[in-house]
């Protein structure tokens, strides 16, 4: 963790004195310049260019490339509760999730690489079942070829299912 730390630490403090991305990297401050910066990182960065194909699949809630573009083995872990094992379950879940946004769009902050993985900041605003909300994520990509090998979510648990209009728990919490 600490080594992620130094690095994410060294990368913003690049990003805020020098006022320009590393090559590989993509740091923007509002979508309109996001937008740019992912067609740049996309050129230059085959993991990024997933990720960016992930999150636009989310945001046009096609729901079997989400599925699709996990590897068979993947594994999708929102760090609160049990991950999800294989491509057939993590399509399961994405699918019963989906039935239920009427909306969705993850607002990208930052998105870029550390090491091997693909880290996104973003701003997820949705409408599930006529409740809207957002909440801020963290995501931690691993990419292998053309697909997300794991995917670990990083965000307050009991913020999303209030701003979802969500009473109880439904997934079994992580140990």
């Amino acid at each position: 963790m600490t080594q992620f730390r130094t690095a994410a630490w060294a990368l913003a403090a690049l990003s805020l004195t020098a006022g320009a991305a590393m090559p590989g990297t993509a740091w923007a401050k509002d979508d309109v310049a996001a937008s740019s910066a992912a067609k740049e990182s996309a050129m230059t960065d085959p993991k990024i260019a997933v990720v960016e194909k992930m999150i636009d699949a989310w945001n046009r809630r096609d729901w079997k490339m989400v599925g699709d573009l996990f590897s068979e083995d993947g594994v999708l872990h929102s760090m609160m509760i049990e991950p999800v094992n294989g491509r057939p379950a993590i399509a399961e879940r994405i699918n019963a999730l989906g039935a239920g946004i009427e909306s969705i769009t993850l607002h990208i902050h930052n998105i870029g690489r550390i090491g091997d993985v693909v880290v996104i900041e973003r701003t997820d605003e949705f409408t599930y079942n006529g409740h809207k909300g957002k909440v801020p994520v963290v995501g931690i990509l691993e990419v292998e070829g053309d697909h997300v090998k794991v995917w670990r979510e990083y965000y307050d648990r009991a913020e999303l299912l209030r701003e979802m209009g969500i009473k109880e728990e439904f997934h079994a919490p992580a140990p």
